[in-house]
C-alpha cells in the first residue's frame, strides 16, 4: 500500500508542476483558469492520499472544503471572464 501511495503522490506532483507551467505560460485566460481548476483537483487528491497514508480523517474534511471552494472560485472567474455580473 505504501508503494502505491508513493507512486500516486509522484504522479500528482508531476501533474501539479505541469499545471503550474500552464498557469505561467498559458496563452489565454481560459487556459489559465482550467489549469487553476485542475490544480485544485490535484490538491484534493493530495489530501486524499494523506488521509490514507496517515489514517487521519480531517484530511478528507479539508479535501471536501477545498473542492467546494475551488468549484465556486472557478464559476466566479468564468463569469468574470465572460463579462457577466455575479448575480446573473
Amino acid at each position: 500500500m505504501t508503494t502505491f501511495l508513493l507512486i500516486a503522490a509522484a504522479v500528482l506532483l508531476l501533474a501539479a508542476f505541469l499545471c503550474l507551467y500552464r498557469i505561467g505560460q498559458g496563452p489565454t485566460a481560459p487556459d489559465r483558469t482550467v489549469a487553476i481548476d485542475i490544480l485544485g483537483t490535484l490538491v484534493v487528491g493530495f489530501c486524499c492520499i494523506m488521509a490514507l497514508w496517515t489514517g487521519q480523517g480531517f484530511y478528507m474534511n479539508i479535501a471536501i472544503a477545498w473542492a467546494l471552494l475551488s468549484f465556486i472560485g472557478t464559476i466566479a472567474l468564468a463569469k468574470y471572464l465572460e463579462g457577466r455580473y455575479y448575480d446573473e
